[in-house]
Formats: structure tokens, C-alpha cells, sequence
């Protein structure tokens, strides 16, 4: 099977320059690959600066000569299949036999093929296949891999993500219409009913509001991510803002907010709304799985000197963490927080109006400000999640870990 687009082409092309390459390099050799005796062989060796280029390749590739003994395997290609097995025959080298078939087809006949397959062990992995032969001797047999796991993964991302959007707008919405049969039914005249019907289709009516808010909300941002903010913002009136607007709701719930600012806070790069979304997702969060009825709600501020994988020199980060005393998270359980839809205990959050997204969203204006989230967590001692953003000038190394597990 071909896979189109331009990892198609990346294949097409690399697999020419290979093709091209091979048969420039064994070119002085064309009389040649002659042993001591002038009887001609396949046998031979690639030039030093031929080696060098297919080692430093990041696909996995194997050169094999038309008798079927493997001349070369790069770096990537020795990761999969193992040292040691140049010049012994491609059947002992490849183990999966979709792979060695249409090598040695490809080899026989010179018709290039192109398809997937999957590797079970260590790991489940996906890859594309790309076999070609050179047209003039020495007739050289190239395989050629692309790791499609990640794009596999993220098909089934998507995938997932669709049907949990389906399930979750389904349930609210089978509800409504099921209480719109019943009073236009035999709850027709039951004013107490009706009342009661109403309240209920209202709850799910604002639930499904919330469910699509939050969908557009992760779909703008995710368009965003590659772009950085470039807005200065103050942080510490950003946080103070995300938490006067919950006041009410923690109020209703007995629970108190404080806010502590350690030192003099520098400003941040970044977009003034979604930070304040940032905010007000953690600070609900907080209040809704906090303790219930007294409990209390921490926000810190502080700026912390911070290393950085890719970095020699440290980067003044600003910390914002938001700390509960409710019951905790279960630590298997932690990994998969900022997942689409996952939820610790699914019916407290339906009751609670959550949606399941709002962490996802964190990470992603967390990603997009190119900051950090630790999330600490203890049962029975409550949770913290910190924000870790770099003050305004720094820039934030682009390999470091957006959620850390601490």
C-alpha cells in the first residue's frame, strides 16, 4: 500500500538519491568488483565517503548486492535488525517476511514496491517499506524504512478524540430529547413535572455548551501552538483576575482562594487571555476537587531559576502554582491527566460541569508560551500543579518537557 503526501515523496526521493548515489560510488568498480583471478564478482566495498553519507541517514536503510549478501546497513537500520550482518544473506538479516519477500522480489524482477508493516517487539511500531533496484550493474537492491509510528498514533488520537466528542455530546443530548418525548407526553399537564423536566434539560443544555466551548477553545489554541505569544503581560494581575472570577464559585462551595506573591515578579511573554484561561482552569479545578466545604485553595507566585535540557545556563522562570487539600490523584493516574476526555472519577467531574478538557488545554497555552506544567500529587494530602513560565527576554529551550511528573 502507498501512502501519499509528502512522506510519499520523501521516500521517492531519497530512495532516488540512494539509487543514484550507489551507482556513483561503485562506478570505478563497474569493471571491477573482479577478483585476483579476473573472475568477476558482486563483491565489494563502498568508497569510506559513501559509508558516511548513508551512516549519518536517520531512515533505516540496507544496501544488498544481486547475490543477495548485505553490503551496507546504516545506524538505524543496525537499531532494528541487529550488528554484525554485513555480508551475510538479506534472508538471515530481515525477520519479518512481508519485508525480505519484496526484497528479494524487487531484487529478481526490478519492480520498486512500497508498503506498510508493523513491528510487534520490543515496542508496537509502524513502519513504510520503499525497495528499489539500480537499472545498471552492479545491480544493487535498496530498502528504505520511515517510521510512521508517530503518525499512527496520532490517526489514532484523532480517532479516539472524535468518538469521545460523539459520546460526550450524545449522553446530554439523548437526555434533552428524551424529557422533550416525556412532556409532550403524559407529562403534558404535570406542572410539577414539567418543572422539574425543565431544570434537568437546562443542566444538560449548558453542559453540552460548555462541552463545544471547550472544543473550539483547544481547536483555536492547537492552530496556535507553532506560534509564539508576543504580548508582554503582567502575571501576578493575570492570576489575581483568574481568581476574582471564581470567586463566586468558591464561595458557593466554602472554599477559600489566597494568592501570595514572592518577591518582584517579572512580566511574561505571552497572550493575556489564554494565560487567563490557563488560570482560571487550574484555580477551578482546585476548587472543585479540593476539600469540600472549608477547604482552601493556594496560589504562589514566585520566580525561579530554572535548568533547562539543551541549556548551560539557567532561565529565570516565573512559578505560579495552584495547591488543594482534596483527597489527591492516584499516581497511575497523573500521566494521563492532560489527555482529551480522561477523567480521575468520571461521575464527580459530569457532576461537578466538567468537560474533561480543561487540562488538555492547560498543556497546550502551557506548550504554545513555551513553559512548563509539574504536576505533584499525594492521596489524601491534595495536589499541586505549577506553571512554570520564562520571564519576558528568555527563551525557553524547544526540546524541554511541557508536563513533568514530579
Amino acid at each position: 500500500m502507498f501512502y501519499g503526501g509528502t512522506l510519499g515523496l520523501k521516500i521517492a526521493e531519497i530512495s532516488a538519491l540512494l539509487l543514484v548515489l550507489s551507482a556513483y560510488v561503485f562506478r570505478e568498480r563497474a569493471s571491477g568488483f573482479s577478483g585476483s583471478d579476473g573472475a568477476t564478482s558482486d563483491s565489494g566495498a563502498l568508497t569510506p565517503i559513501a559509508r558516511e553519507v548513508l551512516e549519518s541517514l536517520p531512515d533505516p536503510i540496507l544496501l544488498v548486492e544481486s547475490s543477495g549478501r548485505v553490503i551496507l546497513a546504516n545506524k538505524a537500520m543496525r537499531a532494528l535488525v541487529g550488528v554484525d550482518i554485513e555480508r551475510k544473506h538479506v534472508s538471515a538479516v530481515l525477520r519479518t517476511p512481508a519485508v525480505l519477500e519484496a526484497v528479494l522480489r524487487t531484487a529478481g524482477t526490478g519492480e520498486p514496491a512500497s508498503f506498510e508493516f508493523m513491528l510487534h517487539v520490543p515496542v508496537e511500531r509502524h513502519y513504510q517499506a520503499h525497495v528499489s533496484r539500480t537499472a545498471q550493474t552492479p545491480n544493487l537492491t535498496t530498502l528504505l524504512l520511515h517510521d510512521l509510528t508517530a503518525v499512527k498514533r496520532a490517526e489514532e488520537a484523532r480517532a479516539d478524540f472524535i468518538a469521545n466528542a460523539s459520546h460526550e455530546l450524545r449522553t446530554p443530548l439523548a437526555a434533552v430529547s428524551g424529557f422533550i418525548d416525556t412532556l409532550r407526553g403524559h407529562a403534558k399537564d404535570d406542572e410539577v413535572a414539567r418543572e422539574k423536566f425543565l431544570g434537568i434539560m437546562s443542566d444538560e443544555a449548558s453542559r453540552m455548551r460548555r462541552l463545544i466551548n471547550d472544543l473550539l477553545s483547544l481547536t483555536r489554541i492547537e492552530l496556535n501552538e507553532h506560534v509564539p505569544p508576543s504580548g508582554i503581560v503582567d502575571v501576578v494581575g493575570v492570576v489575581r483576575d483568574a481568581a476574582a472570577a471564581l470567586a463566586p464559585l468558591a464561595e458557593a462551595d466554602k472554599v477559600a482562594i489566597s494568592v501570595e506573591v514572592r518577591g518582584t515578579i517579572p512580566s511574561v511573554t505571552g497572550e493575556r487571555d489564554e494565560l487567563i484561561q490557563l488560570f482560571q482552569n487550574l484555580i477551578q479545578n482546585a476548587i472543585k476537587y479540593g476539600k469540600a466545604g472549608g477547604g482552601h485553595v493556594w496560589v504562589e507566585i514566585g520566580v525561579s531559576p530554572t535548568s533547562v535540557p539543551g541549556r548551560r545556563n539557567t532561565l529565570s522562570m516565573v512559578s505560579i502554582s495552584v495547591r488543594d487539600d482534596g483527597e489527591g490523584i492516584p499516581r497511575e493516574a497523573i500521566p494521563r491527566l492532560t489527555e482529551r476526555f480522561y477523567r480521575v472519577d468520571v461521575k464527580r467531574s459530569r457532576e461537578r460541569g466538567g468537560t474533561g478538557l480543561g487540562l488538555a488545554i492547560v498543556k497546550h497555552i502551557v506548550n504554545r508560551h513555551q513553559g512548563r506544567l509539574q504536576i505533584e500529587s499525594q492521596q489524601g494530602e491534595g495536589s499541586q500543579f505549577t506553571v512554570l513560565l520564562p520571564a519576558e527576554g528568555a527563551k525557553q529551550a524547544a526540546d524541554a518537557a511541557v508536563t513533568e511528573l514530579l
